[in-house]
C-alpha cells in the first residue's frame, strides 16, 4: 500500500517469532520479491509505474542489494538490527519533510534527467538519486527491508514524483532489489524455506489488497501512514536488540 513491500514488518516479525536475524532478512527479501510482483501488477494495470525510473534507479539498487546481502554475513545479528532501525527512523522523517515543489525549467544542466509523463514532467537529481540509490540497495539488501523506506521519498522530495506514481513505481523497484539481496544471502546459506514460504503466502494477498487500497487513498495519508507505520516497526526492532541482549 505505501510502497515499502512489506518488508520493514516481515522481517520484524519473523525476528519476534524466534527466526534469527540473519534468517530473516533472507527471508524478508524472498516475501519481498513475491509480493512486491504482485503489487506491481495492480499499479501497472492503473498506469502508475514509470519504468523508466525502475530501469534507471532500481538497477543501480538492485546492484548494491546484493553486495549487501552477501556481505551481510559479517555482521553480528544484534547489530543488523540496530541498522535495520535507524534506517527506518531515518526513513520515517524523509517522508513527513514538507515538500517544496520547485517550477521545472526548460532549460537542463548537468546532473539532471527530466522526464515527461501524462500528468507532467518532473528532473531526477542524479548527483543526489545515485548516491542514495546505492546506499539506499546496500542497507536494504543487508537487513532484508524492501528499500522502498528511501525510494519512496527519494522519488518524493528529490525528484518531485507524486506520491501514486512514486509509490507505484517504488513497488516495482522493490522487486529486482529483493530479488538481488536475495540472491546475496542465499550465497552465504541464511535462507529457511519453512520460514519464508507459509509468510510469502499471506504476504502476496495484503500486498494485492494494499495495492488496491492506496490507488483510493489520498497522498497526503499515505505519507503518515508510511512515517507512522515506519517509526513503529523501527522502535519495536530496537527493543527487540536491547532485550535479547539482555537475555
Amino acid at each position: 500500500m505505501t510502497g515499502r513491500g512489506g518488508g520493514n514488518f516481515y522481517v520484524l516479525v519473523l525476528v519476534l517469532a524466534g527466526c534469527p536475524m540473519h534468517e530473516a532478512a533472507t527471508s524478508g527479501q524472498f516475501i519481498l520479491f513475491t509480493t512486491a510482483f504482485a503489487a506491481m501488477l495492480i499499479f501497472q494495470r492503473h498506469g502508475v509505474v514509470e519504468w523508466r525510473l525502475v530501469v534507471g534507479i532500481g538497477s543501480l539498487a538492485a546492484m548494491a542489494a546484493f553486495a549487501g546481502g552477501y556481505l551481510s554475513a559479517y555482521v553480528a545479528g544484534r547489530m543488523l538490527k540496530f541498522v535495520f532501525s535507524a534506517l527506518l527512523v531515518i526513513a520515517a522523517f524523509l517522508m513527513v519533510t514538507p515538500v517544496k515543489k520547485k517550477p521545472v525549467t526548460e532549460t537542463s544542466s548537468r546532473g539532471q534527467w527530466r522526464l515527461r509523463t501524462p500528468e507532467g514532467q518532473f528532473i531526477v537529481n542524479l548527483w543526489i538519486s545515485i548516491p542514495i540509490t546505492l546506499a539506499t540497495g546496500f542497507g536494504a539488501g543487508m537487513v532484508g527491508v524492501s528499500g522502498g523506506s528511501f525510494l519512496v521519498p527519494l522519488m518524493v522530495l528529490a525528484c518531485s514524483v507524486p506520491m501514486p506514481l512514486a509509490v507505484g513505481t517504488a513497488s516495482a523497484m522493490v522487486g529486482s532489489t529483493a530479488l538481488m539481496g536475495f540472491l546475496g544471502h542465499l550465497s552465504q546459506g541464511h535462507f529457511d524455506a519453512a520460514w519464508a514460504l507459509p509468510f510469502a503466502c499471506a504476504a502476496i494477498i495484503g500486498g494485492i489488497l494494499g495495492s488496491r487500497f492506496a490507488l483510493k487513498t489520498k497522498p497526503e495519508r499515505l505519507k503518515m501512514l508510511f512515517a507512522y507505520t515506519t517509526l513503529a516497526a523501527a522502535i519495536v526492532m530496537a527493543i527487540n536488540a536491547f532485550v535479547s541482549h539482555a537475555g
